[in-house]
């Protein structure tokens, strides 16, 4: 089965919750909408599975036109944010509702059903009631529910977002290995870069109703078409600087200068936006070729195993991240590294231009 979306537009009253949208998906394909809340990823997914209908454009399987036909006649299956069970229903039965509605013989829905329930780990809770359950085991009935249809087309607006750190690493390693047995079209949406990298797949960037760009993930990741699809690839976000180059040398800020190379050289000489990812700024010297900038510590976030340490330099701020548990205090004053073959550019409209991992471009 293949799925294209052609020139859709969502409007609701003046507001563009949709602009031009055109993606095409293959069978059997894991696809990932990655971007901020309100950035349209829940509403194109509404309008892929039927329950709305865009202003303008088609949504086509295997060539028909399917924008009209309502969600009970595609084969479709959603999973949300919020996990939604019937209560009064057993694990079995509420795993096995879609499948009853839709006059499957009963042998065969057991069959299904069993099977479903193993590879998310509930048979031993099939005649439980949802509520008897933990918050994870729940939402894996939401999940069951949606794969045992067998539907071609599997849609999951964030399905993991409520659930904690230890619940969402265990359910992202088992979808994975669900979504390689099935051909269906899997569409999953997420705010969290790091989840979209884990997921693979294709990914597609959205930012206030616009795709950005799309390829495959690590693709996209390491080649972002313009600043803002680096910003909204990038958490913490990416850190910007602005520079320029003259005589084949790069300055930066207050009075940081290197001379370029490797992907860098050869770029002509003009004002620039050099971007740098969190993860290649450190508070540690690591060799000879690190640049040094001296800044100032204005807030220290422990999140987990990693610190985040927001700087101020030269009225820039900036985010460096160091594994481990650290403590610094406001104010104080540190010294910062940066290879200079981390650095991402672009030109003053944003565009790339140069990539660590593909070097200089043409444009």
């Amino acid at each position: 089965m293949g799925l294209s979306l052609q020139k859709i537009d969502k409007i609701v009253g003046r507001e563009d919750h949709l602009r031009d949208i055109n993606l095409e998906f293959e069978s059997g394909s894991r696809n990932v909408l990655l971007g901020r809340t309100l950035a349209g990823k829940t509403s194109l997914l509404r309008i892929m599975a039927g329950i709305d209908r865009p202003t303008r454009g088609q949504v086509l399987i295997d060539g028909r036109d399917v924008t009209g036909v309502s969600v009970r006649k595609r084969s479709v299956a959603m999973v949300y944010q919020q996990f939604i069970n019937y209560p009064s229903l057993t694990v079995y039965k509420n795993i096995a509702s879609p499948l009853k509605v839709s006059g499957v013989p009963k042998p065969e829905i057991d069959r299904r059903v069993r099977e479903t329930a193993g590879m998310l780990h509930l048979e031993d809770f099939l005649d439980r009631l949802p509520a008897e359950l933990s918050g994870g085991q729940q939402q894996r009935i939401a999940i069951a529910r949606a794969l045992v249809k067998d539907a071609h087309l599997l849609l999951m607006d964030e399905p993991l977002v409520n659930l904690d750190y230890k619940l969402r690493e265990e359910l992202r390693i088992e979808l994975q290995e669900i979504f390689e047995r099935r051909e269906a079209i899997v569409v999953y949406t997420t705010t969290e870069p790091t989840e979209a990298l884990m997921l693979g797949g294709n990914v597609v960037v959205m930012d206030e109703g616009r795709t950005l760009q799309t390829g495959l993930t690590p693709e996209v990741y390491h080649n972002p078409a313009t600043a803002k699809v680096a910003e909204v690839f990038s958490d913490p976000p990416i850190n910007y600087l602005s520079g320029s180059i003259q005589d084949q040398t790069a300055r930066l800020g207050e009075g940081i200068e290197f001379p370029l190379s490797n992907h860098l050289k050869g770029l002509p000489a003009a004002n620039y936006i050099f971007g740098v990812r969190s993860n290649h700024l450190s508070l540690t010297q690591t060799g000879s070729a690190n640049t040094e900038l001296q800044s100032t510590v204005e807030l220290s976030e422990i999140n987990g195993s990693e610190t985040f340490i927001h700087v101020s330099y030269d009225n820039s701020r900036l985010v460096v991240q160091e594994d481990g548990v650290l403590h610094h205090r406001m104010g104080e004053e540190v010294s910062i590294f940066v290879n200079p073959n981390s650095f991402f550019v672009f030109d003053t409209n944003g565009e790339l231009v140069a990539s660590p991992t593909r070097g200089n471009l043409d444009h």
